[in-house]
């Protein structure tokens, strides 16, 4: 069977579906491939790199259409698209069903399978397939070039000679797939990054990454197990705490990042015209929600505002498409390996297993039946969050307290009394000259348990080396016996003197490289 991708006729779309480097892979499934002439212009991939791949070159989109068994795309069809597309024909892209069922009941009628990328569940199996996080990926990371290319200072504090540059200051609102690449790029542009998002579970991710997740003092809280990894509606309480929250906000932050989207729903408005009147001139917004209506009330979608105090607010909606080359080679990765799995028999013909919990969920229609939506995962994307444990109060920590003093105070008044009871069953057999020396040993032991005890496990291989090198004080009684007259006893004070040093300086470097391990370059 042959694969074809045609050029995407959206106004502001660079990318493309198929690369040569995707279709190498794809032939050795079995398929031909062909694209439409210019199809990856844009994307910087030639006519000429399609044909050293393999690739059939085909004059225009309806040859194509009428050519391709499958057809892969980025955007939904259009009216023409579907009017070229005939029963039996496979076609791969984003549809979102949701937003698009006139589209959706058009191929139907069609008797085309379709397969939307939008639909990949969030499962371990399908991270390969999923183009969501793909282009989520590329849209963070871009998100902070555009923010820093309208953004009038460094992202990085510096002291010099002509004064003192503080570091930006970021919000990232939602800490998706998007939001984690965005605050990824700020912090290792070196701003000062904060992070909010309703699912308390990625706290750790974003404070792993170097930014300040944003705290909000209430008893809601979201489990996106249920949700598929997802955002959900959050309560009108929550949400006016939240905005509370961002109002505290906005006069510190330099740039503000919204990636906040809810699944088949308007992107929730969480920056509110208030807010943007109360930020710096000269603050940036970037809205990556701007194509689902945006999350700050301002947000022009396709443009590039700036309001009477001076805040920039960006409201592109091809961000992806402005890293076309990036964002065709990993949409186009994500499409191989759907086709992958659509072929178990690397023989070039494609089979819609609807018994695949993958494939189920990606085929929103097929034989003239709309099968979207699908039934939920059997496995969830996100493990169920443990709930915290509950935080003692001042007079339980005493409690505790109290009774951990008591229980540490019985154990050495148990310890010294079968000391003292030991110490004098000995002395009455044992002679007073091995007293002396067995008294000086139990205090040593005494004492270095203490000293040990209350040193933290890491520490323990360096004090020990340490405790060596200080304890090659005898270093002292070598040297004064090497200038004896007796030859036996000058070589052995030698080799006593060497050992003696080796402790003494390997002691003192192995110390020296251990400790080093717990500070900071």
């Amino acid at each position: 069977m042959k694969i074809g991708a045609p050029k995407e006729s959206h106004e502001r779309e660079n990318r493309v579906s198929l690369t040569p480097a995707s279709a190498r892979a794809l032939r050795k499934l079995g398929y031909e491939v062909c694209v439409e002439s210019g199809a990856g212009a844009a994307a910087r991939f030639s006519d000429d790199d399609y044909r050293e791949a393999g690739v059939e070159v085909l004059p225009d989109a309806a040859a194509l259409w009428a050519a391709a068994d499958i057809v892969t795309k980025v955007r939904p069809p259009t009216e023409a698209e579907v009017a070229m597309a005939r029963r039996g024909q496979i076609i791969i892209g984003f549809l979102w069903p949701a937003q698009n069922e006139a589209l959706l009941n058009a191929l139907n009628e069609k008797g085309a399978t379709v397969l939307a990328m939008d639909m990949v569940p969030r499962i371990s199996r399908a991270q390969k397939m999923d183009a969501l996080s793909s282009m989520a990926n590329i849209a963070g990371y871009r998100a902070v070039i555009e923010a820093g290319s309208n953004f009038g200072r460094f992202f990085a504090g510096q002291v010099t000679a002509a004064g003192k540059i503080p570091p930006a200051r970021v919000l990232v609102v939602g800490a998706g797939v998007a939001g984690l690449a965005a605050i990824g790029t700020a912090v290792s542009l070196g701003a000062i990054v904060h992070a909010f998002d309703v699912r308390p579970e990625v706290a750790e991710q974003i404070q792993s990454m170097g930014a300040e997740f944003v705290f909000l003092e209430f008893d809601e809280s979201q489990d996106s197990a249920g949700t598929g990894g997802y955002a959900a509606p959050q309560s009108e309480e929550f949400r006016q705490k939240q905005l509370e929250k961002f109002r505290e906000l906005a006069p510190e932050m330099d740039i503000v990042i919204t990636t906040a989207l809810i699944p088949n729903r308007p992107a929730p408005k969480l920056w509110t015209e208030d807010m943007v009147r109360a930020m710096k001139p000269g603050s940036v917004i970037v809205d990556l929600a701007a194509e689902r209506g945006g999350n700050c009330e301002l947000t022009v979608p396709d443009q590039r505002i700036e309001t009477d105090n001076g805040v920039v607010i960006i409201g592109y909606t091809d961000f992806p498409s402005r890293m076309a080359t990036q964002a065709s080679n990993l949409y186009a990765n994500n499409i191989r390996h759907l086709v992958e799995d659509l072929t178990p028999g690397k023989d070039g013909q494609p089979v819609v297993n609807m018994d695949d919990d993958v494939i189920r969920a990606v085929t929103v229609c097929k034989d003239g039946q709309i099968t979207w939506p699908p039934p939920p995962p059997k496995v969830q994307a996100i493990a169920p969050a443990k709930p915290r444990p509950k935080e003692p109060s001042a007079e339980e920590k005493r409690a505790a307290e109290l009774a951990q003093l008591r229980r540490t105070a019985n154990r050495t008044t148990a310890m010294v009394v079968a000391g003292a009871v030991l110490t004098l069953l000995v002395g009455m057999v044992a002679p007073a000259s091995f007293m002396q020396h067995f008294i000086v040993f139990v205090l040593a032991c005494f004492v270095g348990y203490h000293v040990i005890w209350g040193v933290t496990h890491a520490l323990h291989t360096p004090l020990m080396a340490i405790t060596n090198a200080i304890s090659s004080i005898i270093i002292l009684g070598a040297l004064l016996q090497v200038g004896s007259s007796g030859w036996i006893v000058t070589i052995l004070a030698a080799l006593s003197i060497l050992m003696a040093s080796v402790n003494i300086f390997g002691g003192f470097l192995v110390t020296r490289r251990m400790l080093a391990m717990f500070q900071k370059s």
